[in-house]
């Protein structure tokens, strides 16, 4: 006994005298790798808590560790992009194993001519077209004319603007508003010359159109990567130019008429068991429960228990989320449902995680309709100290008191609230912090927020009667009446907020509430460029006091809207969109050639 009793005491000292020299010389304590939740497997449903890297002071508040960690994997991003053509070439074969398309050089020159500062992060590209190449471009083509072709009840046939590419130029652009057909062609005149001739079909509703589900779109994406893809990248001498213009295009005038359609239209009708059958099986979302819980683990930052986004990709993948039934209302009531189940090509400017459209840079966005005028902002220093918000209740459709599950009205109703909310309080010291969460009432804060909407719609007579009474209906603004505040929120509508890049480049900070996907959500980063929000909004007063009224949250207030507003000027000019959007036709040229399996970039 007192043989073990010794053997312990020794071990305690040794233990004691390693843990004090780590303390006096922390250069000598090994570095721990990041373990982020969303690059470690599930086990049994609960992913590990993930743990701060060492850059991060792990005793801080959440908000500054979210910012930290950004910041480094923004630096990390950035430093690692690609110089020259050969390294760019390099990189692509890495990451998809397979070759470039034809004109990669085309657009390289013309990416370096514009500056663009990232020239390797497309990987949504791949993502969105992948299931497209289990399918034979002939048959793609055929979809593309069918959807187009459709004679139907209203000059608008499927919803979709048709744009016809033949030698080089737009051949024909129509069944769209004069601006988004101008802004869209716009978009293509520096490297329209570089495309094949195909036949493009582009959405015109908000919201998003084609959705496959979970086993068949599986089955897709197991043919591309074992059928198609790796072939390939097994091509030592690709092919670099394309192919003649198949016998099924015509001169791109017209389009053969379509009598019958595959879209399916049901707009004002409950969706969301239509929107999740592209989650797998054992995802929350598919649950057979009536009330399934959703999964947080895999967005929300382990530090604190009151929900800051760590991850926005798995906080926008509606899967994790079955909440968004009652609380999001495009899955309650959409405005315009016309939806495919079959794989169809079609071009969104936004959509939901579950759905198979193909994203591309918004002409909304291109076309400036939401200018920025500089000389009309106010300086950090002479804005005021308030969340401020704007905005009609578009979302959903609004019948039998539905606009109680609806995002905007939700949010609105939130930071308007009489209930309690929790905030964080350091009680530890300034060197040694120690955060815990404190319960106080909304009213407490209330001074911070001016949320409130100026116009009702999208809702029968007596639901738009009851959101009158209910909320406090402000005045029509001008957009540039925003500038007056140092906190802005964006946050979704019928699809994504028009307004972003104007807040982006602004002189305030951007507060965003996004459930749906755009082309630029790989260059852009929350905590860095701007302040994601969750939409259970548990951490609504905690963030806005933070930056407000916390010594180190105003300078971090401060960093982010700098950081938003260089980086927006660096990176979504129009010439961004292009060099996007150029990238994209590329891919999908050699998608839609019938030797696609042998075309490629060489050096």
């Amino acid at each position: 006994m007192r043989a073990r009793q010794a053997s312990a005491l020794i071990l305690l000292c040794i233990f004691l005298g390693l843990t004090l020299y780590m303390l006096r010389n922390p250069s000598k304590i090994p570095d721990l790798p990041a373990i982020h939740v969303a690059d470690t497997d599930s086990v049994a449903g609960q992913p590990p808590k993930p743990r701060p890297p060492p850059h991060v002071e792990p005793n801080s508040h959440p908000i500054l560790q979210l910012i930290q960690l950004a910041t480094k994997d923004a630096e990390t991003t950035l430093k690692r992009q690609s110089k020259t053509l050969e390294e760019a070439v390099a990189e692509y074969r890495k990451r998809y194993q397979i070759h470039p398309p034809p004109n990669f050089d085309k657009w390289y020159e013309l990416a370096k001519k514009h500056n663009v500062q990232l020239i390797d992060e497309y990987d949504s590209i791949y993502h969105n077209l992948l299931p497209f190449w289990a399918i034979p471009p002939d048959v793609l083509r055929l979809r593309v004319q069918e959807a187009l072709g459709f004679v139907g009840e209203n000059s608008h046939q499927n919803w979709l603007m048709s744009l016809t590419i033949r030698n080089g130029t737009v051949a024909d652009i129509k069944e769209a508003l004069v601006w988004q057909q101008e802004a869209t062609s716009g978009m293509m005149n520096e490297f329209i010359q570089y495309l094949p001739d195909m036949d493009l079909a582009f959405n015109i509703h908000d919201e998003p159109r084609v959705i496959i589900q979970h086993d068949d779109l599986q089955r897709l994406v197991n043919k591309a990567l074992d059928e198609a893809l790796p072939a390939n990248a097994e091509i030592y001498d690709p092919e670099g130019t394309w192919s003649p213009r198949p016998k099924d295009l015509n001169d791109g005038k017209s389009f053969k008429e379509v009598r019958t359609t595959r879209f399916n239209r049901f707009a004002h009708q409950a969706v969301w068991s239509y929107a999740r059958q592209s989650c797998p099986p054992t995802s929350p979302a598919r649950s057979l429960d009536e009330f399934p819980q959703d999964d947080i683990a895999p967005y929300v930052f382990a530090s604190s228990d009151l929900g800051f986004i760590s991850n926005k990709t798995a906080f926008q993948d509606i899967c994790n989320s079955p909440s968004l039934r009652e609380t999001f209302g495009f899955f309650d009531r959409p405005n315009s449902f016309d939806v495919v189940n079959d794989l169809f090509p079609i071009f969104s400017q936004s959509k939901v995680s579950s759905f198979q459209d193909i994203l591309y840079p918004s002409p909304w966005y291109w076309a400036t309709k939401v200018p920025y005028t500089e000389s009309k902002d106010h300086r950090w220093i002479d804005k005021q100290n308030v969340l401020w918000w704007r905005g009609s209740t578009t979302g959903g459709f609004s019948r039998g008191s539905g606009w109680r599950r609806q995002h905007r009205q939700r949010v609105v109703q939130l930071m308007n609230g009489h209930d309690k909310t929790e905030i964080l309080e350091n009680t530890g010291t300034i060197l040694q912090q120690k955060w815990k969460g404190k319960e106080v009432p909304k009213p407490d804060h209330a001074s911070l927020f001016d949320v409130h909407f100026t116009s009702v719609g999208q809702c029968d007579p007596g639901d738009c009667d009851a959101q009158r009474e209910f909320f406090k209906i402000e005045k029509e603004v001008q957009a540039e009446d925003a500038w007056y505040y140092k906190f802005l929120l964006d946050m979704d509508g019928n699809a994504f907020s028009g307004r972003f890049y104007s807040f982006l480049r602004s002189k305030s900070l951007p507060f965003k509430m996004s459930v749906f996907q755009e082309w630029h959500d790989e260059w852009i980063k929350p905590w860095l460029h701007y302040v994601p929000l969750s939409l259970h909004g548990d951490e609504y007063f905690e963030t806005v006091r933070y930056f407000d009224q916390d010594t180190t949250g105003k300078e971090q207030a401060i960093h982010v809207a700098e950081s938003g507003r260089e980086w927006a000027n660096k990176t979504l000019r129009n010439e961004d969109l292009e060099v996007w959007f150029f990238r994209l036709l590329l891919e999908y040229g050699r998608l839609v050639d019938d030797n696609r399996e042998n075309l490629g970039f060489k050096l």
